[in-house]
């Protein structure tokens, strides 16, 4: 681990619809970076920009310093973080987003942890009165699904904002599913860690993708990608019901034959098809869940596709990642 000034700093910038604020950006992340250290390389990868982000980050790209991807669509934020880490070559690498709601005064405070021998320093958010009710209380039950099932200490109020050791980028580069929950994988890969609390600023401009739908859908990701409990809550279930139906199948002989009782009407038998046929299309849910990603995974494809590249000594006007 570098213990002087000489070592290169990367700095992965995914952005997505950033037109407002991305020129004002740059130039503080640009300001910031030199108060740190002269070696460094900021990757910025556009994630299937629909506004003028590509065009307004193309004159910083005279810098060599200053690189651009520009993903062939929208793959996801998830994606556009791989492709960024794929392409860095740096002792350390600090993952950012270009809205401002990471402070980017916090990066020279990673860099001192890191040198004190941390391998992935990252922030944790001191709070989150910001969000709804729903969207906090759906966030702590994830995670404490995450920590009893998988036994991955997933840090609650962390994201993506951190800085990770070359050792660390080099663990991520070689994990090859295509369905990435990156702050599982971060967590999963281990190594000596730390959090730091920092405070979530306000977007500058625009507003978050990350919609109720969204937030689902990753997390589904998430469990599936992780942790095998829901089958086996389906399991548990589906043995359960058994037993009851096997009981309530001589609770009827013995109600009908001995006690001479007439048979239970239509309501019992709707409600006890319904409440199977409810279960039944429960556990299809949750097993189409774990087919679709191992469908995903077979496949093959390419984790993203590369439209062009600015910055880089090899440019390619296309290209592919498995």
């Amino acid at each position: 681990m570098p213990v002087n000034d000489s070592f290169l700093l990367s700095c992965v910038v995914p952005v997505f619809n950033e037109g407002p604020v991305i020129g004002q950006f740059m130039e503080a992340l640009k300001e910031q970076l030199e108060a740190i250290t002269e070696h460094f390389e900021i990757i910025v990868v556009d994630d299937g920009s629909s506004d003028k982000t590509v065009e307004l980050v193309e004159p910083f790209c005279n810098d060599t310093r200053i690189k651009l991807i520009e993903l062939s669509r929208n793959f996801g934020k998830e994606t556009a973080l791989t492709a960024g880490i794929d392409a860095t070559s740096g002792d350390a690498v600090v993952l950012i987003d270009a809205d401002f709601q990471h402070p980017l005064e916090m990066i020279p405070v990673f860099v001192d942890y890191w040198r004190q021998g941390y391998q992935m320093v990252y922030g944790v958010r001191q709070d989150r009165d910001n969000e709804s009710f729903f969207k906090k209380k759906g966030a702590q039950f994830f995670y404490q699904i995450m920590h009893s099932s998988t036994g991955i200490d997933v840090p609650a109020h962390a994201g993506d904002f951190r800085l990770m050791d070359k050792v660390v980028v080099e663990a991520l580069k070689s994990m090859p599913e295509r369905s990435r929950f990156m702050k599982g994988i971060y967590a999963w890969v281990g190594y000596k860690s730390i959090g730091l609390p920092f405070q979530v600023r306000d977007r500058l401009a625009g507003e978050s993708g990350w919609g109720y739908g969204k937030l689902t859908s990753l997390a589904l990701s998430g469990i599936t990608a992780f942790t095998t409990l829901p089958l086996r809550i389906v399991g548990g279930l589906g043995l359960i019901i058994s037993f009851i139906s096997v009981f309530y199948a001589f609770f009827i002989i013995f109600r009908t034959i001995v006690l001479g009782a007439p048979l239970p009407g239509w309501p019992t038998v709707i409600v006890a098809i319904t409440f199977i046929g409810g279960i039944q299309l429960l556990s299809l849910w949750i097993l189409g869940e774990y087919v679709a990603g191992i469908f995903c995974e077979v496949k093959n494809r390419p984790r993203y596709l590369i439209q062009r590249q600015l910055g880089f000594k090899n440019q390619k006007d296309s290209n592919a990642a498995d």
